[in-house]
This record gives structure tokens, C-alpha cells and sequence, in this order.
């Protein structure tokens, strides 16, 4: 496990770029998506099974696990890896965004945030340093800085404050990190939709130096527009040779505009929880399951997917256990979801990889624009 933390750009096509992580758990090929791990599981997914869809690292959440097993217990059990069976490498996020979304359950100060828990009322404190040690006790290979992610419409003045202290925290959480070797720290722009907010949250954490640089802030109410016009020029302001990760991003079409624009790591729970709601996702768009129309269709979702769910179950057969509430519904929609947003990520570093980027993003347009297949 000595091995140490390393980021190599392959190719590039535009300001998109194709590279991969080291780390010594494994490497990670980017652009990558991220499945979220939330509760040590990836919902109805085995973690073979995760690993089968391509996924290189899953993410986990701090807040979650800090409540419920503890991550101190998780420690004993030896470690977040060995606990859920994924040997592979886990980033976990800080708790921030999970704190920051309870609203009146929670008091902010300089420190940190004292809130409540949703799974008992009992009291606990977030603050960097906190975070630092349940993210080490955790055993995590790439670790959040804690920060503040305002919701989005804000004023200015709002997002300034938010940010500058973020850049405090995101100090506190470097010294907090300390030297760990193997183990990645990950700062985290803020600064709204504003430009030049974001370039002073840049220059705040280059000055105090990162493995990773991530995009936050966005994805949280702004819409498609305002991110990628964020997008547009955010990446550029963080150090070329380190990873940039945008946080809790999202549908295929946010997932093909931010590579387009430089971005090589994302994670969303969208294909998990659509997969639980009756929701696929293919080249030609969202399949709703629940619709009668599937009902008496022997077809499978996507004639060219070779994930379980289409090479041996018809959208009849999916349609009915949907609708019965049987387990295997959200197991194969789920599976399916994940292989579809990991095979995208195939064909988006194949592409840029092959220097026709563009092609490949207009045929992903064309593709969804005629909509699914035609009932029979």
C-alpha cells in the first residue's frame, strides 16, 4: 500500500482529456463516473456486480456512515473496504452537503456544524478536523475537504461569505489531513455562479495545495444552463495536472457537457435511485417501466446493452415484477443503469481518445432525440 498518489493525462480533444489515477488500491480511468455507495452498498447491487459494470471507485458518504454503524466501529471491523467487500478505491465525501441539507436540524459557526440526527435527535459536531478523522478512520483512498455548499439562487454577498469560510475549512482540513502517503486530499471550489468569486476560491486552494481539485456548489437548483456556463470556465482555474471532480453530477447529458469541458471525475445516485423507481436509462433516453404500454413487449430495454436486464429479461417480464414490488426489479434496472452510465464513460475515453469527441457527442444527441423504441 505504499504506492503513491498519481494522476497521468493521456489524451486530450479540446479542453476534454482522458487519463488515470493511481492509487494503491487500483487505477482509475477518466472520465469517470463514481456509483454512490451512500450506506457502505450501492442500493440493490452486489459489489461484483458494481465492479462487472465497469466502475473503477465508489464513493461513500461520511455523514451516513458516522451516524449508523459509527465510522469508529467500521475501524474496528477493519476498515470501510473490508466492511463492504469493495477492495477497489472509495472516495468519501465530507458530511457538508448532508448538513448543510437539514436546515433547521443544524447550527453553523466558524468551527463547524453542530446538528441533530435524522435517525435519532441525538446531537453531533461536523467541523474539517472532525471530518479528517472519520474520513481516516474510514480508510478512505481519496478524502473531501469539509466545506459549506450554499443552496442555489443566492446573492453575492451570501456566496462570498459561504466560500471564504470554506477556504478557512479547507486550510483546517489540510493540516488536519496531514501526511498520509497512498491517500489523496480533495479541495473544493466554491463560489456560486459567479466568476470571479470562483477564481478567488481557485487561487485560495492552490495556494494551499491539493491531489484533487473539485467543482462544488453546483447541481443544487441552478439548472443545466447556469452550470455549464459555470463549467465553461471553472475547470480552467484549477491546476492542469490534478484530477477535477464535479460533485453530484448527474443525468448522461450533464455527464457529456462537463467532459466536454474538462471535467474528469462525477458521482450521482441517479442511477440507483431511478433503477428503484421504475426508471432506465438508454442511448435513446429515459425508459419509464411502469408504463402499460411495456406490459405485453417481449423486447428487452436496449437492443445493443449487454448488461443482465436486457440479455435475458424482457421489458414485459420488467414491467411485471416492477409493478408485483419484487427485489429483482430494482437489482436489474439498477445493474442496467450503472452498466449504461459506465459503458458512456467507455465511448466518452474512446473518443477523446481517438481525437472525435464531437462526433461522438452529436451522435449521443441524435440518438436521444428519437426518443425510445416504438411500441409494438
Amino acid at each position: 500500500m505504499g504506492q503513491a498518489f498519481e494522476f497521468g493525462i493521456g489524451a486530450r480533444d479540446g479542453k476534454a482529456r482522458t487519463g488515470v489515477i493511481h492509487t494503491p488500491r487500483g487505477e482509475i480511468r477518466t472520465p469517470a463516473f463514481m456509483p454512490v455507495g451512500t450506506a457502505a452498498t450501492v442500493k440493490a447491487m452486489l459489489p461484483e456486480s458494481v465492479r462487472a459494470t465497469g466502475a473503477d471507485i465508489l464513493l461513500g458518504n461520511t455523514y451516513h456512515l458516522m451516524l449508523r454503524p459509527t465510522a469508529e466501529r467500521i475501524a474496528r471491523l477493519g476498515g470501510l473496504h473490508r466492511f463492504m467487500n469493495w477492495e477497489r478505491p472509495i472516495l468519501t465525501d465530507s458530511g457538508g452537503f448532508q448538513v448543510m441539507s437539514l436546515g433547521p436540524l443544524r447550527k453553523l459557526t466558524e468551527e463547524g456544524v453542530v446538528f441533530s440526527s435524522h435517525i435519532d435527535g441525538s446531537k453531533h459536531m461536523l467541523s474539517p478536523e472532525r471530518s479528517m478523522e472519520i474520513q481516516k478512520l474510514l480508510g478512505s483512498d481519496i478524502v473531501m475537504c469539509f466545506d459549506e455548499c450554499p443552496a442555489l439562487p443566492a446573492d453575492d454577498a451570501t456566496v462570498a461569505k459561504s466560500m471564504r469560510m470554506s477556504m478557512r475549512w479547507a486550510q483546517r482540513s489540510r493540516d488536519a489531513f496531514g501526511d498520509r502517503p497512498g491517500h489523496a486530499l480533495f479541495g473544493i471550489q466554491q463560489g456560486g455562479v459567479t466568476e470571479e468569486l470562483r477564481g478567488e476560491s481557485a487561487e485560495a486552494l492552490k495556494a494551499i495545495g491539493f491531489d484533487g481539485y473539485a467543482v462544488g456548489g453546483l447541481a443544487v437548483g441552478e439548472g443545466q444552463e447556469a452550470m455549464f456556463g459555470v463549467l465553461d470556465y471553472a475547470p480552467g482555474m484549477l491546476p492542469d495536472d490534478k484530477p477535477r471532480y464535479l460533485m453530484g453530477v448527474g443525468k448522461p447529458d450533464d455527464i457529456v457537457g462537463a467532459v466536454q469541458r474538462g471535467i474528469d471525475m462525477m458521482d450521482c445516485v441517479l442511477p440507483s435511485r431511478s433503477g428503484r423507481t421504475g426508471q432506465a436509462w438508454t442511448r435513446r433516453g429515459q425508459v419509464n417501466i411502469k408504463n402499460a404500454r411495456h406490459m405485453d413487449d417481449p423486447r428487452p430495454l436496449d437492443e445493443h446493452c449487454t448488461c443482465p436486464a436486457c440479455r435475458s429479461y424482457s421489458r414485459a417480464y420488467l414491467h411485471h415484477v416492477f409493478r408485483a414490488q419484487e427485489i429483482i426489479s430494482s437489482m436489474l434496472l439498477t445493474w442496467h443503469n450503472l452498466h449504461y452510465f459506465q459503458e458512456l464513460m467507455q465511448g466518452l475515453r474512446e473518443a477523446i481518445a481517438a481525437g472525435r469527441l464531437e462526433g461522438f457527442v452529436a451522435e449521443f444527441h441524435a440518438q436521444r432525440s428519437e426518443g425510445d423504441i416504438e411500441p409494438l
